[in-house]
């Protein structure tokens, strides 16, 4: 899955100790608050949690029913990803992982930058499929793995983890600690974990489904003491249909 960022970063936002940037005017202290929009995050346990519900088939069909880019996440350019994880200091030999990368551009523009090591989770196998089509065979240098993040067993510590938009779907507490030890377990210490959320004034549902979204304090209550926050922004993503959306990116080092 994937978002498109506006405008241009500024050189400094609130909330946190350090430089950074925000894109569309909005700084890192409003990933803090909670919005005065609507609710504001809260846990709530979805239909992945209260009756049964095939996670796998829903991600299917979604990525069945459009093509890659009428899909709300479509990005052309993942220009905060690549910023956050250009800022992260990892190497080009580094391992990186993207969770929930599907038919993601990411994968993409890491090779295009030098990146040999660079594996693709997503629960939906035709989603990597298309991803795998469209590179061609450029798509042998990279590890391709099907798979639930709460169920997965990282095979060995990568340099960085990536997340857009997979995370706040879990509403589930349970899955969000599955996951948070998954990634414990898949980040080197001193590696990181770059992620991109659903802010506090972002949308209540997408793809059909009810997600969590969250603020700094919410992200770390998950992966805290594991994970240290470095770094916060806000990005407004616009959608191929024109809508707008809020997400929080957070950079957090592993301890």
């Amino acid at each position: 899955m994937g978002g498109q960022g506006r405008g241009q970063p500024n050189s400094t936002f609130d909330g946190l100790n350090g430089g950074g940037h925000a894109a569309t005017g909005d700084t890192a202290s409003g990933m803090l608050q909670n919005s005065s929009k609507g609710s504001p995050p809260q846990t709530r346990r979805s239909a992945m949690a209260t009756e049964t519900f095939d996670r796998r088939s829903h991600w299917e069909s979604a990525y069945a029913s459009r093509d890659e880019v009428e899909l709300s996440w479509f990005q052309e350019t993942p220009e905060p990803s690549l910023r956050l994880i250009a800022e992260s200091g990892v190497c080009p030999d580094d391992p990186l992982v993207d969770v929930g990368g599907g038919a993601s551009r990411l994968v993409d523009a890491l090779l295009d930058r030098g990146f040999g090591r660079v594996a693709v989770l997503d629960i939906a196998a035709s989603a990597l499929a298309a991803a795998r089509a469209r590179l061609g065979i450029r798509a042998d240098s990279v590890a391709w793995i099907a798979a639930d993040v709460t169920d997965w067993q990282p095979p060995h510590p990568f340099r960085l983890w990536h997340d857009r938009a997979v995370f706040h779907f879990l509403t589930d507490p349970a899955d969000q600690r599955r996951y948070a030890a998954a990634a414990a377990r898949g980040v080197v210490s001193g590696g990181h974990l770059v992620m991109g959320i659903f802010a506090p004034d972002g949308p209540e549902r997408c793809s059909g489904l009810p997600v969590r979204r969250h603020d700094l304090h919410s992200l770390s209550a998950v992966f805290e003491p594991a994970f240290t926050i470095e770094h916060a922004e806000r990005v407004t993503h616009v959608t191929p249909a024109g809508r707008e959306q809020r997400f929080g990116f957070a950079r957090f080092r592993r301890t």
